[in-house]
């Protein structure tokens, strides 16, 4: 009997020592490339704002908006990540407030694509009323549109919320570490979220496929400018990409709701696997993107990168100057 409950003692401090291992690999292997790639995009929003080349230039406004959103999720999802690595647990209002904020910012992206395709679609079919169209003014209103219709949706899922019988808990402390799925507290915020997830992947597909076909078809007309119809098309195109990388995160929670009913160490392996793969890295394509397509950005990008690389080598080097 008391072999017995030896070994049983050793299998479970062997279990509890694999997924202590376990958790500290995966949080190395999501932490380190997210990092990097914060590191990259705030470069990259210091880059966008360090000359008035592109602070003046609607489109790299737009941009500046799709990389703070992106920032923004990123650093929001890497820190949901690493509380629930730690197996802290939140309280149902803490982790409620950091869900929004990540719905909030996940909402940000696909909206200001569609924004950013508009734009390119009248540059190259109306581009004598491009000037007078795509302006600073209109561009600061669209992009306050789009965060006041993605509050919109953070509202609407804080009323749903509400409805849940909070009072009826014994704590308010959560059972389970704070993911998306575990603040779907009832079936009228399921019902809401497929609801809009569904209408804003349709609109959004619709508008910047319909910008697509319009610039082609812009394209071969004998007055439209070659280069520009085909560069535009081009842009399209990534945002069409950018847009099925964005709204990927769509199917993580159907996913996880599948995957509940295997063991629980192999959902937590799909979890982060997914989670990496459709939360992280989406969010880092956009600054290596348009960092090295753009022409104008890349320069500028490259110099701040490389000047702080620089810097530090300059202030790490001692100094071997002779004494007077």
């Amino acid at each position: 009997m008391l072999n017995a409950s030896q070994s049983v003692l050793n299998s479970t401090a062997a279990e509890q020592y694999q997924g202590l291992l376990e958790r500290l690999l995966f949080s190395t292997l999501t932490t380190a490339p997210c990092c990097v790639f914060l590191f990259i995009n705030v470069t990259m929003l210091f880059t966008l704002r360090s000359k008035a080349v592109f602070r003046d230039t609607c489109r790299y406004v737009l941009l500046f908006n799709l990389l703070l959103a992106d920032t923004l999720q990123m650093t929001l999802s890497q820190l949901l990540y690493i509380i629930a690595a730690c197996r802290t647990r939140l309280t149902y209002p803490m982790c409620g407030v950091l869900n929004m904020l990540a719905i909030l910012t996940n909402e940000i992206s696909p909206l200001t694509l569609v924004v950013m395709s508009l734009e390119r679609y009248v540059a190259v079919c109306y581009p004598l009323r491009h000037a007078a169209i795509v302006t600073i003014r209109n561009t600061s209103v669209a992009i306050a549109l789009v965060w006041f219709s993605s509050l919109l949706n953070v509202l609407t899922r804080v009323l749903l919320l509400l409805d849940f019988p909070f009072a009826e808990l014994d704590t308010l402390l959560m059972k389970d570490y704070c993911y998306n799925v575990a603040m779907m507290l009832g079936s009228m915020s399921d019902q809401y979220d497929k609801a809009y997830t569904c209408f804003l992947f349709v609109s959004v597909t619709v508008t910047i496929t319909s910008s697509y076909v319009g610039v082609m078809v812009a394209a071969r007309s004998a007055s439209a400018d070659k280069a520009s119809a085909r560069k535009a098309r081009n842009t399209l195109l990534l945002h069409l990409v950018q847009l099925g990388l964005s709204l990927s995160s769509t199917v993580y929670i159907p996913i996880l709701t599948v995957s509940r009913t295997l063991p629980k160490i192999v959902f937590v392996r799909i979890q982060i696997v997914f989670f990496f793969c459709i939360f992280i890295v989406p969010r880092c394509l956009s600054s290596l993107i348009y960092g090295i397509r753009d022409h104008t950005i890349r320069p500028a990008l490259m110099y701040h990168l490389c000047c702080r690389l620089k810097l530090a080598v300059v202030r790490a080097k001692p100094d071997l100057s002779p004494l007077t």
